[in-house]
């Protein structure tokens, strides 16, 4: 790990929004599912969330740009239970719907605990998940379609909540504890060993102001690493 690698990843996760999220419900399309991880690692999000469609979790490596390595997807088996998930957390579920009584999504403060749900490319979010909703956002247009893209609909809602957050300070200073910006530094810098920890149910080791591990077993860990 150099330490210029180190010090942007220290960077970035100092910027990321443990309170600003995505609740995908069966986005079928890779593009669009990878697409949309693009979009919440530009803003900051910390991590997202899925009901996966049956076919599991497409991601178009060319339009996700690796994301998948920034933004950890949490799978729901469903919206009912992804919803309870985030509420427990203590998010506003924030469905994009283009309903009568929905409310512009700019009208919205969205510096509290927000989650967006988003639904499937053709059929958008199931009744199920519109019930489950805190409220309904949706998007102005002006023109005759009545939805945009899905990936360029959850951008423009994303875009305000950076938009709102930036203006307030939000990414001024890390708002992960120092607990999980260890672990997600480690698993950022050493994603293999990471890997092979977990499996193995070991803890991370420590790692020092430039990325390096530390501790007695540094060189073990680094043998273990050349060795595979």
């Amino acid at each position: 790990m150099r330490p210029e690698r180190y010090r942007k990843l220290q960077q970035i996760l100092a910027r990321r929004q443990p309170d600003l999220t995505v609740l995908m419900e069966q986005v079928n399309k890779a593009h669009n599912f990878s697409a949309i991880l693009r979009n919440c690692d530009a803003v900051g999000v910390l991590e997202a969330h899925a009901v996966p469609p049956e076919k599991g979790l497409p991601v178009h490596h060319h339009t996700s740009a690796g994301t998948k390595k920034w933004v950890r997807v949490h799978e729901h088996a469903t919206v009912a239970e992804a919803v309870d998930a985030l509420h427990a957390q203590g998010f506003r579920v924030l469905a994009a719907h283009p309903a009568e009584d929905a409310v512009d999504f700019r009208e919205l403060d969205l510096t509290g605990a927000t989650a967006f749900m988003v639904g499937a490319e053709l059929y958008g979010i199931s009744p199920e998940g519109l019930a489950q909703a805190d409220e309904l956002v949706s998007i102005p247009m002006a023109g005759m379609v009545q939805s945009l893209n899905v990936s360029v609909a959850t951008a423009l809602l994303l875009f305000e909540a950076f938009r709102q957050r930036d203006a307030r300070g939000m990414y001024g200073a890390s708002r992960v504890s120092p607990e999980e910006r260890a672990r997600i530094l480690f698993e950022w810098a050493y994603p293999r060993l990471a890997k092979r920890l977990r499996h193995k149910g070991l803890p991370y080791p420590d790692l020092d102001e430039a990325g390096a591990i530390t501790g007695v077993t540094a060189e073990t860990l680094r043998r273990q690493r050349r060795s595979s």
